[in-house]
């Protein structure tokens, strides 16, 4: 096994891509080029190599397994965990003539059967399945033994490959069944894909598919397009995401923590004027489907959801994204808040926080009990608290928001990224050396009575607390009691936060989180060094536009009749609309006004398929649109 160490990092477009390489990407998906890093591992794959990729959402993943399942004999198997991901492929695949089919529980048994039999006659050159269906007796048994001995089976893909890991945030335990199939066929290559994999998720997935000496490809978490952003949640936040949603002429997302601030939240924005829709598990099947059908085919502006709504979402043109609550780990506000932007074009993430939002998630994780005998399961407990320090960490912290981010997934971003509130807007420094030393003090006085607690507890000392728990304890008779009254709640903990970060206190990471000094603590308790923080943040907004991506010129008025364009032809072909083109090729469109079919060949995006299909139509409006008026 290929030690993490050695891992490829992204690097910069190669200038040698092979002739066939180059020819086959632009006839097939009519592109010039490849985004960092997809040569090296479609060149991998078409080696015939193991293969772990791990490639951060918009990075262009699934080109590097369809491409290579293009350009040899056989076909490719993909495992993919949800039927609307496998859908929205397929469409892209057949929209650009490739042939693409899933075997699926959407379709009934007898249509089943004779995509079965158009795949062994070799019409499809990629399937795709639930992991369930690859490990049905049939598949096994009699539909892969009958591939492998027709036409070939050329590669076995596990999409989403993350779900393979009990770590991972989304683990699927038929994931893990997987490796049988690799150990009854261990001729066939595998290709393990994901977005998002910690390095200890990605040791785990190349154990568990049991790789052979695989080509290992992580390619930078880093997506400089998206800009980060935390702010105060009080009584305005609604007014705000409100102002944005009305603002802006593209899609948005709101996450939120329970159904029932889902619901609140939709009924509020639509009788406000915004076409606003919900989705959580709570809304029965047929109702999901309906919003998210909506939401794709650009029927409504803005999905308010819980963080059900996620994975099979493959829309390409959600300029921002809004966390309305604390997201549960750092992990998956990365996937969640990396909806936005899919088409590379710049958009925004918006995180509200506030002190109630502690108080929800600390609730929700003293519920995490056993079913059965109502005992607290301390292990899933004991790991959600880790998370929610992470998330507390990331959303307090005066540092670069994209370094801590990649920080999480072992890459080191020296910043600034020039795309974070932090960076945009850097707070004032402040001394807090006397704070500071008055609340490493409590730490001292309640670690000299053999007692430790964390950051709240400690505030409640200073602050001359009243709570039970303090009085209790006689903790009112600390000489520390008290002196800090003068200072807020929130700018305690924008300072105990402060200290953490620089490591001037230590706090522990395993169940409760309590506070431990260090010998850093004793040097700024000593008077041997100072404290400098970030001051607390203000209440102050921003403009809640969105940012709007075309940097060079665009003639907008052409844009959106190409909008509206490929808008009907979406409707009539049952497609969403980014399956025709993506917006950044309706604005090369309308940038360089091709009026020829060979012109509009030459489009980044515009593939023989495309071109044959939609070429004329477009051509003919754009010279319409650009062709001046002849004089009666």
């Amino acid at each position: 096994m290929e030690p993490l160490a050695t891992c490829r990092q992204r690097e910069a477009p190669s200038n040698t891509v092979t002739p066939a390489l180059s020819t086959a990407l632009k006839h097939n998906f009519g592109f010039d080029s490849f985004r960092p890093g997809q040569e090296e591992i479609v060149s991998d794959v078409l080696a015939g190599r193991d293969l772990l990729a791990i490639m951060p959402t918009g990075g262009g993943k699934s080109l590097c397994f369809q491409l290579p399942a293009i350009m040899r004999p056989g076909v490719s198997i993909v495992v993919s965990p949800l039927i609307a991901l496998m859908q929205d492929q397929i469409r892209l695949l057949q929209n650009n003539g490739i042939g693409a089919t899933a075997i699926n529980s959407s379709v009934d048994a007898a249509e089943n059967a004779q995509r079965i039999g158009a795949l062994l006659r070799g019409e499809f050159q990629l399937v795709y399945l639930a992991p369930e269906r690859l490990l049905s007796a049939d598949f096994l048994n009699n539909v892969l033994p009958a591939l492998r001995a027709g036409i070939g089976v050329n590669a076995l893909v596990i999409d989403e490959a993350h779900c393979v890991s009990e770590w991972g945030h989304d683990f699927r335990p038929e994931y893990r069944q997987i490796s049988s199939v690799r150990r009854r066929y261990p001729d066939i290559p595998v290709l393990a894909f994901t977005a998002t994999a910690t390095p200890r998720v990605r040791g785990d997935i190349l154990q568990q598919l049991g790789l052979r000496n695989p080509a290992i490809h992580v390619a930078s978490f880093n997506r400089p397009n998206l800009h980060y952003s935390v702010r105060p949640k009080d009584k305005r936040t609604y007014d705000e995401v409100l102002a944005r949603a009305r603002a802006a002429d593209h899609t948005g997302i709101v996450y939120c923590l329970s159904r029932k601030r889902v619901d609140e939240l939709t009924a509020k924005l639509r009788e406000d004027g915004v076409a606003a829709l919900a989705y959580h598990a709570g809304l029965d099947a047929d109702e999901r489907k309906r919003n998210q059908h909506a939401f794709i085919h650009d029927d409504a502006q803005v999905m308010v959801a819980t963080i059900a709504f996620g994975m099979g979402i493959n829309k390409h043109d959600v300029r921002w994204v809004v966390h309305y609550d604390l997201p549960k780990s750092l992990e998956g506000y990365y996937q969640e808040s990396g909806r936005a932007g899919r088409d590379g074009d710049p958009a925004q993430c918006i995180l509200y926080f506030g002190a109630g939002d502690i108080r929800t998630a600390d609730f929700l994780i003293q519920q995490k009990v056993d079913s059965v005998t109502g005992e607290p399961l301390e292990d899933e407990q004991r790991q959600a608290r880790q998370q929610l320090r992470e998330v507390l960490s990331y959303a307090e912290s005066s540092e670069c928001r994209r370094a801590l981010q990649l920080r999480y997934f072992g890459e080191q971003f020296a910043g600034p990224c020039n795309a974070c509130d932090n960076c945009c807007n850097p707070r004032e420094r402040v001394d807090a050396t006397l704070p500071s030393k008055q609340f490493l003090s409590c730490v001292a006085r309640l670690a000299q009575r053999g007692e430790r607690f964390g950051i709240a507890h400690v505030i409640d000392i200073l602050r001359g607390g009243q709570s039970q728990k303090l009085i209790d304890r006689g903790h009112a008779s600390l000489s520390v009691y008290g002196i800090g009254k003068h200072l807020s709640i929130a700018e305690w903990r924008n300072l105990a936060r402060a200290l953490v970060h620089q490591k001037l206190v230590s706090e522990t990471q395993d169940g409760y989180p309590v506070l431990v000094l260090n010998q850093e603590s004793w040097s700024v308790l000593r008077g041997e060094r100072t404290v400098s923080i970030a001051k607390a943040p203000a209440k102050s907004r921003t403009d809640a536009s969105t940012t709007r991506a075309p940097t060079q010129a665009v003639d907008e008025s052409l844009f959106e009749v190409l909008r509206a364009l490929r808008k009907r032809l979406a409707q009539e072909s049952g497609v969403p609309p980014y399956v025709i083109f993506h917006d950044a090729t309706l604005r090369a469109m309308a940038q360089s006004r091709p009026t020829s079919l060979a012109e509009f060949a030459e489009l980044a995006g515009v593939g023989q398929s495309k071109l044959q299909k939609y070429g004329f139509a477009f051509v003919e409006l754009i010279r319409q649109h650009t062709e001046p008026v002849p004089q009666a």
